[in-house]
């Protein structure tokens, strides 16, 4: 399988002439906060839920939050959980909600201060949500998927020596027990989907019909101006023989509406925080959009066949 770079794949996708449909979320919290880098919509507690990251322009400091729709705008579910984290993402596993989002936290040392790891934490109601494994320091993008009773995939996003600016792993796991640092570190890396001078991860994770897993993504670099550039993106991953078809996108940040960003290196940036397959041949992808606002976008169904 070729590799190719972000600027390939733009030009591969400029040539498509998909419809999309774009739409902002409208996510309302009392403070003057951003809510973006959200989830796709999930079913708990009787009704369908957002959660969201919710932080103050200015900071990296964030909230996960859950939210649910009310006359076309989605607001706080009052008494649920709030949790000191960025980015969440949600699984099923065994019939439980699995929630994971990045903490930062202080590590004490003076040669890197601040860090950051991924939380897991499982329930069968928002209330009942109790941590239960905290992935290696400095990796985001771990992402579960259960493909049958006693067989878990987890992808991984290491960074550093092993995986650059940052490259995929997976690992196959027989339990939620088993998510552990050393299992997470000892994935097994998709060698052929980066140049060292790029990066991505994965974002959510599907069983198809035909047994392969659709996976959500992005890509991403920096231009000369050190500014950021990220993609959405989806391939499809073979659990069984661990073959894997090259990436391509599926949405950039000119698809959605103009908005607000972060801080102007961010503009050009899209988090895939989570698709739903429609069963008529097309998807919602609910995006964070330049790091400040969550949007929704009607595209064709990137895993059909």
């Amino acid at each position: 399988m070729k590799k190719k770079r972000c600027s390939e794949l733009l030009k591969d996708f400029k040539l498509e002439n998909s419809e999309r449909v774009a739409s902002k979320l409208k996510l309302v919290v009392k403070e003057n906060k951003d809510v973006y880098n959200i989830t796709a919509p999930f079913y708990i507690d009787g009704e369908w839920v957002i959660a969201g990251r919710v932080e103050a322009r200015e900071s990296e400091y964030s909230k996960i939050m859950f939210f649910k729709e009310i006359d076309n705008e989605w607001r706080v579910i009052q008494g649920a959980p709030i949790f000191d984290l960025q980015d969440p993402f949600v699984a099923r596993i065994n019939g439980e909600l699995v929630l994971g989002g990045v903490e930062v936290y202080e590590t004490g040392k003076k040669e890197m201060p601040i860090c950051y790891r991924t939380i897991f934490m499982k329930g069968d109601k928002l209330n009942n949500l109790k941590r239960f494994a905290v992935g290696p320091d400095r990796m985001k993008d771990i992402r579960l998927l259960q493909l049958e009773e006693n067989k878990i995939l987890v992808f991984t996003r290491p960074q550093g020596e092993i995986g650059g600016r940052g490259t995929i792993g997976f690992k196959f796991i027989k339990s939620l027990e088993e998510l552990t640092k050393e299992n997470i570190e000892s994935a097994k890396l998709l060698d052929e989907m980066f140049y060292e001078d790029e990066w991505g991860g994965a974002n959510e994770l599907h069983l198809l019909e035909d047994g392969n897993v659709g996976v959500l993504s992005h890509i991403a670099k920096f231009d000369k101006e050190g500014n950021r550039h990220y993609y959405s993106s989806v391939f499809k991953f073979n659990p069984n023989t661990f073959e894997y078809s090259p990436m391509k996108l599926i949405a950039v940040r000119d698809n959605f509406q103009e908005g607000e960003a972060k801080r102007p290196d961010l503009i050009d940036v899209i988090f895939s925080g989570g698709i739903i397959r429609k069963g008529n041949g097309q998807a919602e992808l609910y995006c964070g959009v330049s790091d400040a606002e969550a949007h929704k976008i009607i595209i064709s169904d990137p895993f059909k066949n």
